[in-house]
């Protein structure tokens, strides 16, 4: 089982490069089950979100 400091590695990873299929199905399960790594997913895809808006707008 994935432990959350390893859960966040992957999820940073994620926005630079694709995950395998094992590395995607590990997290996803992670998730399912972890709330502070869930939130935290949901933190950084808005965060990343937020500075390609800011990126294009230049």
């Amino acid at each position: 089982m994935l432990t959350c400091k390893d859960a966040s590695e992957l999820l940073s990873q994620a926005q630079d490069r694709p995950l395998g299929l094992r590395e995607r199905l590990v997290l996803k399960l992670h998730l399912l089950i972890c709330h502070g790594c869930s939130n935290f997913s949901r933190q950084l895809d808005l965060i990343c979100a937020t500075l390609r808006r800011i990126r294009d707008d230049d």
